[in-house]
């Protein structure tokens, strides 16, 4: 398979949902009320959930009486989230590397490590282009991305994952400053492989794309608590920029 882009596929597949189907919209609802605490947005705001898949953020966003525009580049995720569309929530297929909407958004997020996929390192700083061009001035842009440092410190080459009838075989290794995943399974007597690629970005990383593209840094957070960044114990590291 084209590994560069892996995650058209992937993203695209039921089995990618079924993997990861221990994220869930309590959780999403938890992480979402602590951001919109801590960020205070008005209630009419205009808000980018980017790279949504199903929209468990957008609809919790929605909820909070924000208008939510959610964007994937899976075309069946936008489908599955666009049965909750209403007149304050709508959802696009779109590629994060395209631009989207000018001067248009009071915030962005980008959530559960949806970035960081693209075999080009620059095609990193096209996302955060396009989302400075898309926020408003003093808009907002949160990021949750895995803490780099943590996955590298517990790192665990092979390992399975039930799902009701199907074993993923999960082997990972680190190439390049990547994480790489091969998923092997086997379903109804068929074979299926698929591949993962997420570099190992860390907060130096994200400040340089964000200064290139005149955002700032505001607050960084180590967990959906929203308390304090650790390298070597937060699960999450969560970034926010401002325009």
């Amino acid at each position: 398979m084209n590994t560069a882009e892996w995650f058209k596929d992937w993203f695209n597949s039921p089995y990618y949902h079924l993997l990861y189907n221990n994220r869930n919209e309590n959780e999403a609802g938890f992480f979402i009320d602590n951001l919109c605490s801590h960020l205070h947005l008005a209630p009419d705001a205009k808000v980018w959930d980017l790279a949504c898949g199903k929209g468990r953020h957008s609809i919790a966003l929605n909820k909070k009486g924000l208008s939510v525009v959610g964007t994937d580049l899976s075309r069946n995720s936008i489908k599955e989230a666009s049965k909750y569309s209403n007149e304050t929530l709508d959802f696009y297929v779109h590629d994060m590397r395209d631009p989207f909407r000018i001067n248009y958004f009071d915030a962005v997020f980008n959530l559960f490590t949806s970035f960081g996929y693209f075999e080009n390192f620059n095609d990193n700083f096209l996302v955060f282009k396009n989302v400075a061009k898309a926020l408003k001035p003093n808009g907002i842009f949160v990021l949750d991305f895995f803490n780099s440092q943590k996955i590298i410190d517990s790192f665990k080459s092979s390992y399975t994952e039930q799902r009701g009838d199907i074993t993923f075989n999960i082997e990972k290794k680190i190439i390049d400053k990547a994480i790489i995943k091969h998923i092997e399974f086997s379903d109804n007597n068929k074979d299926y492989y698929f591949e993962e690629s997420v570099s190992l970005l860390k907060k130096e990383d994200f400040e340089a794309f964000a200064n290139a593209a005149g955002l700032k840094i505001e607050g960084i957070f180590g967990n959906y608590k929203l308390e304090s960044f650790d390298q070597k114990t937060s699960d999450h590291l969560i970034i926010l920029f401002k325009k």
